[in-house]
């Protein structure tokens, strides 16, 4: 039986690289009507193993998969590796969902917006926090105008773990998460204020926590950068956004907007998915309560997307990558919104090592804008470094003890990872 959003019964054909997080785009494919044909990965037993499960054409060799009889490609490949595999896939003709970050560069960001015109291809960044219901919600409630225009908003992303479980989703002493500055990971916390208040960053000023060197999940993790950052984010609007992402206690995703006719927020105990509306008392309607605690439903498609991962996110950024395709009209989350979300953390990490000054974020919809960035490799990758690079630490190089690289090498081996 065709469903509501498949045209003429044909699927759009996609193939996924990343055989682990990658795992909850395949899962996701049929429910929007798209068909896994190919998967790619360097980590054979894992591919092997996936590929066997599901029944696609496994390829190790990234320019042998783009080879692949298919439409689109997922990229949920490594954090920092996703521009170039995108601009890749462009060039061989295929639509992109890539996971975040966009780009792990400025150079990159450039290169990525060039080849995403000259393409004409869709790109979808697959940022999934925005489409939680909550966020939804609000982005519901802001476009009616109910809190009035966006003054000041906060996004928090909040994920501390034991050292073990951190351990074993970032195999190798150089995992992206490993070395990645504590600013870089911040689309989590940015993305639902920019997609609830349709506002885009302007100038950053970046904040950090340093190491924490009496935290055992520091320091029996291989990780050598800070324990969390906070952004300052100027709005195009004039509004300011704070960011909060990183390891302090406290699990939790929040979000705040205040308008100047009102406040909206998720709740912060109990049910995190409920949402709370105040209005003051002077400006609400007659009989209108000044506070509103419920809990939403999804505007479209509850039933899949309760079931999805992330809050239901998962199940949208695949539902509008492949909405896109069919219709040929970018999504909201386009190449350029996920290029913005992107050098705001790079931005924002010069700004932390620079005493917290401000810094302005370009707008690469603009060829102006690009040709000043065009060189720009600036990197803490270790496999990039060369003079002027920075560290990954706001405290500089930290090096891990002995008793953490045996404790890790314990914990990798129980994924079948071998240094």
């Amino acid at each position: 039986m065709e469903t509501s959003w498949q045209l003429g019964g044909k699927p759009i054909r996609v193939g996924v690289v990343g055989a682990g997080r990658g795992q909850t785009f395949m899962r996701a494919a049929t429910a929007v009507g798209l068909e896994l044909v190919a998967i790619c990965d360097t980590w054979e037993e894992k591919l092997k193993q996936v590929s066997d499960r599901l029944g696609v054409t496994s390829y190790t060799d990234y320019d042998k998969f783009l080879e692949h009889d298919m439409d689109a490609v997922v990229l949920a490949n490594y954090f920092h590796e996703h521009a170039p595999f995108a601009i890749k896939a462009f060039a061989a003709d295929k639509h992109v969902m890539s996971e975040c970050a966009a780009c792990h560069t400025m150079a990159e960001g450039v290169e990525l917006a060039r080849a995403f015109e000259k393409s004409g291809k869709i790109y979808l960044f697959a940022e999934n926090y925005p489409y939680m219901v909550y966020n939804q919600e609000m982005h519901r409630l802001y476009q009616t105008g109910r809190i009035g225009e966006f003054k000041y908003g906060e996004g928090e992303y909040v994920h501390p773990d034991p050292a073990e479980v951190k351990l074993a989703r970032s195999c190798g002493r150089d995992h992206w998460r490993n070395w990645i500055p504590s600013t870089y990971y911040c689309t989590h916390s940015i993305a639902p204020v920019m997609y609830i208040t349709d506002t885009r960053p302007v100038k950053v000023n970046g904040f950090v926590v340093p190491y924490d060197f009496n935290d055992l999940t520091q320091t029996m993790h291989m990780k050598r950068s800070d324990t969390c950052s906070v952004i300052i984010c100027r709005m195009d609007n004039g509004a300011v956004m704070k960011s909060l992402h990183g390891a302090l206690r406290g699990h939790g995703n929040y979000v705040r907007i205040h308008g100047n006719k009102g406040l909206m927020e998720n709740n912060r105990h109990g049910d995190k998915h409920r949402l709370r509306v105040w209005r003051e008392p002077w400006e609400k309607a007659e009989g209108e309560p000044t506070e509103i605690v419920y809990t939403p439903d999804f505007p479209n498609h509850h039933s899949e997307a309760i079931s999805a991962g992330h809050g239901g996110g998962d199940f949208f950024t695949t539902y509008y990558f492949a909405e896109a395709i069919r219709t040929g009209e970018q999504p909201y989350l386009d190449v350029y919104r996920g290029i913005d979300m992107s050098i705001v953390g790079i931005l924002a990490w010069q700004s932390a090592l620079n005493d917290s000054g401000p810094i302005e974020v370009p707008d690469f919809r603009t060829e102006s804008a690009r040709q000043l960035y065009e060189n720009d490799d600036w990197s803490p990758d270790p496999k990039r470094k060369k003079e002027g690079q920075p560290p990954s630490s706001i405290l500089g190089d930290i090096e891990p003890s002995e008793a953490t690289i045996a404790f890790a090498k314990e914990v990798w081996a129980k994924q079948g990872y071998r240094e």
